[in-house]
């Protein structure tokens, strides 16, 4: 079935618990995987004391549940048709499938074992639902034999490049089209306030009608007699 020895034990082995022998220690949880040992997961200080010249990997978490990455993996085994994953800026991969409601109506690209939606035309969301059709049907393969390791590494890092342009240009939209409820929405209050502040001017000082024209008769000059002659 060209499955390496190890690979089932990393999917059932337990991470992210507190290592016995260095729980006081600041990096105490165990993260690490020894591929040559293949038993139970160890910290960072283990590593050092224990698997120093071993071949060992790290599994990192993303929602609770364990990923790896993708560059660590690839070198080992041949992940073709595994949904890759761009977070924080790192192409990673799920170990086991991850529980999801039933699909909904639209979904053109789901996972051949657990049904998950996948983002492109992956044919398995995790290593482990690939190794579960491996062992069902027989149809696909882990083996690096007659595998182009560079070709195929290139072709993970367009594949991730693209999403990742993708995510940034979603994000870019949404950010824009907030930035423009915003505007839309201050310049919309400014103009109520100002209706808001003549309105209010209007009822505070209420404009003032000039005096109506006076009725009264103009002042006559001085009257003048008619000169007296006496006869």
């Amino acid at each position: 079935m060209s499955v390496p020895a190890w690979l089932e034990s990393l999917l059932s082995t337990a991470f992210f618990s507190v290592c016995r022998l260095h729980r006081d220690a600041a990096r105490s949880e165990c993260n690490m995987y020894c591929l040559d040992c293949k038993g139970e997961s160890f910290c960072f200080y283990c590593r050092s004391s224990h698997h120093k010249d071993h071949q060992v990997i790290q599994i990192r978490r993303s929602s609770y549940h364990d990923v790896v990455r993708v560059g660590e993996i690839q070198r080992l085994v041949d992940i073709s048709g595994v949904q890759t994953y761009v977070i924080n800026s790192a192409r990673v991969m799920f170990l086991n499938e991850r529980p999801q409601p039933k699909s909904g109506k639209g979904v053109a690209h789901i996972c051949e074992i657990c049904g998950r939606s996948l983002l492109d035309t992956f044919r398995f969301c995790s290593l482990g639902c690939k190794l579960v059709r491996i062992k069902r049907n027989g149809d696909a393969s882990f083996s690096m034999e007659g595998k182009n390791a560079g070709g195929e590494g290139e072709a993970i890092e367009e594949e991730a490049s693209t999403l990742l342009g993708m995510q940034e240009r979603i994000i870019m939209r949404r950010r824009e089209a907030q930035t423009s409820s915003r505007l839309t929405s201050t310049s919309s209050s400014r103009e109520d306030d100002q209706e808001l502040r003549e309105s209010t001017q209007r009822d505070i000082y209420p404009a003032t009608t000039p005096p109506p024209p006076s009725n009264a008769r103009r002042r006559k000059g001085i009257p003048h007699r008619a000169p007296f002659f006496a006869s």
